[in-house]
């Protein structure tokens, strides 16, 4: 029993001294098993200001102080940061927990913040966390326009409308809104300003405009908002705009036909609307006072584009609106077709020129066919035996009666006497001769012989009376107290530089009962041929045109 005692009491010593052998040297793996270490660090945070904030810390293992610095200085080691009214630490200290609350964050607290734990024993080292931005964001201010909430302008003269939001972090958008509620995007100018604590701002909106009359009592709008703002605040000012009259002219009249009274309306809207009524026509003052309403009595074609002008003044300035006059009137003929005489195979231009309005339609017919030859104001003719004649020209203007006129092709050529070949007289009495003939041109010359002797005026017995005629010549040889040696065979000669035509005309003498029964002949004759007359031309003018195709 004894050497195994001794042997059982030399291993315990042996394991004991193996046992501190191990404990002492190995004194430096035991601290790294409760190095202290950040379980939670705090993160970048945004609030608004009067937020409460919290900013989390937690270690484990702790084994050194613990603090919270703000841009650098230390808040205190206490939980209850003595001082510091609004920051606290809470959390349980057995698990770790050092979060920092900061209650009704200011803009003090907008800095850089971190949780450090200083070193502890037997080397445990210090921890730092990385640095938390917590950034304090301010609402901006209610807008305010400079400029008040009314202003009176001019129209047409620019105006600045300057509007500002104060102490805004971030800085404010200033919007501006017209009348309609459209976003206004053009002469906008945006300016920010740092204030003394070089964190919060002001912004300035400048709009330029220039009012114009339709902005009268109009509102234009300036909003305000940044991000930590609720709603978007805004504010707004009127504007009275002084402008010069905006004049509107109206013929109440719809048509005016010559000789109606027509009326014409002057409106107009100006600021002030104390204003001045002034009429011209064709920039001639009309006298009198007529106000809004001007009344012309009797228009004729002469007032056709006429310019009536309506001026009005209030003490901005004057403006005006003009009006031509369109006076509707029938046909009437400036200059008429004119005869015109043509020799064979020529060409010849007809002019009818009629005014009315609207422009009157033309139509050129020829006598002879009742054709409608042309419906433009000049007619050119190739002169030939059928085209020579007479041409009508017809001028017609819806709702007014139609007007025409006539002119003749005369075709150039010999002459021709037309007379009767035998004439009376009565002995003892003053006898008349006629010559009447067609000369195209005019004849040169027109001789009268008796007896193959040519009669010469200056033999006091005879003279001679020559009426030109349109298309020729009457000449009348006058017999003064005839005699019986004065009658016989007498020749009329008519010459023209195409030729001379002759004709003996034969006086005889009369009786009493002859000339009576000549006379009723020739009064009854004269009759039928008005009445034929007549009822031609009223035919002519019931029908509105003739039958008629254009060649």
């Amino acid at each position: 029993m004894g050497p195994r005692r001794s042997i059982l009491s030399l291993s315990s010593d042996i394991y004991w001294i193996l046992w501190w052998f191990l404990l002492l040297s190995a004194p430096r793996i035991v601290p790294a098993v409760l190095q202290q270490q950040f379980r939670r660090t705090p993160d970048n945070q945004t609030a608004t200001v009067d937020d409460t904030v919290t900013l989390a810390c937690n270690v484990i293992n702790k084994a050194g102080i613990l603090q919270w610095t703000r841009d650098g200085f230390g808040l205190g080691t206490e939980r209850n940061l003595a001082g510091y009214e609004r920051y606290r630490m809470v959390g349980n200290e057995e698990e770790g927990d050092f979060t920092l609350v900061i209650d009704h964050v200011t803009l003090e607290d907008d800095a850089i913040f971190q949780c450090q734990v200083g070193p502890g024993l037997d080397g445990i080292r210090e921890l730092r966390s990385p640095n938390a931005k917590l950034t304090i964001e301010v609402p901006t201010g209610a807008p305010q326009i400079l400029q008040g909430p009314l202003l009176q302008t001019t129209e047409d003269r620019e105006i600045r409308l300057e509007c500002i939001s104060r102490g805004g972090k971030p800085a404010a958008e200033i919007t501006w809104i017209d009348g309609s509620g459209q976003e206004i995007k053009t002469g906008v100018e945006m300016v920010k300003e740092d204030l003394e604590d070089r964190k919060r701002q002001n912004t300035r909106s400048i709009l330029k405009i220039t009012p114009k009359k339709d902005h009268h009592n109009k509102t234009f709008t300036c909003q305000a908002h940044n991000r930590p703002a609720k709603e978007v605040m805004s504010t707004f000012i009127r504007l009275e705009v002084k402008y010069a009259p905006k004049v509107t002219l109206k013929v109440l009249s719809p048509k005016i036909r010559e000789n109606d009274n027509v009326r014409v309306s002057c409106r107009a809207d100006g600021n002030p609307p104390e204003m001045v009524y002034r009429w011209f026509l064709n920039d001639q003052v009309i006298p009198g006072d007529h106000g809004t309403l001007l009344t012309l009595d009797n228009v004729t074609r002469l007032k056709h584009d006429a310019i009536i002008k309506c001026e009005v003044q209030n003490s901005v300035g004057k403006s005006e609106e003009t009006h031509t006059l369109q006076v509707t009137y029938g046909p009437v003929f400036r200059s008429r077709p004119k005869n015109v005489q043509a020799a064979l195979g020529s060409s010849v231009t007809l002019t009818c020129d009629v005014q009315g309005n609207p422009s009157p339609e033309i139509v050129w017919f020829h006598e002879q066919t009742r054709i409608a030859v042309s419906t433009l104001p000049n007619l050119t003719v190739t002169v030939t035996p059928d085209t020579a004649g007479r041409y009508i020209c017809q001028a017609v203007v819806q709702g007014f009666p139609e007007v025409s006129a006539e002119a003749v092709i005369l075709l150039k050529g010999p002459p021709k006497i037309l007379s009767q070949r035998i004439q009376f007289g009565s002995e003892g009495e003053t006898v008349r001769l006629e010559c009447l003939a067609v000369s195209i041109p005019r004849p040169d010359k027109v001789t009268w012989s008796h007896m193959g002797r040519e009669i010469d005026i200056r033999e006091s017995e005879y003279s001679i009376l020559e009426d030109p005629l349109p298309d020729g010549v009457r000449s009348t040889l006058v017999i003064g107290t005839s005699q019986e040696k004065d009658f016989g065979p007498y020749n009329c000669s008519v010459s023209n530089p195409y030729g001379t035509h002759v004709m003996e005309i034969y006086l005889m003498k009369h009786k009493s009962g002859q000339l009576v029964v000549i006379l009723t002949c020739v009064i009854g004759g004269v009759v039928v041929i008005v009445a034929i007359t007549m009822i031609s031309l009223l035919c002519q003018r019931k029908a509105k045109k003739p039958d008629c195709k254009l060649i």
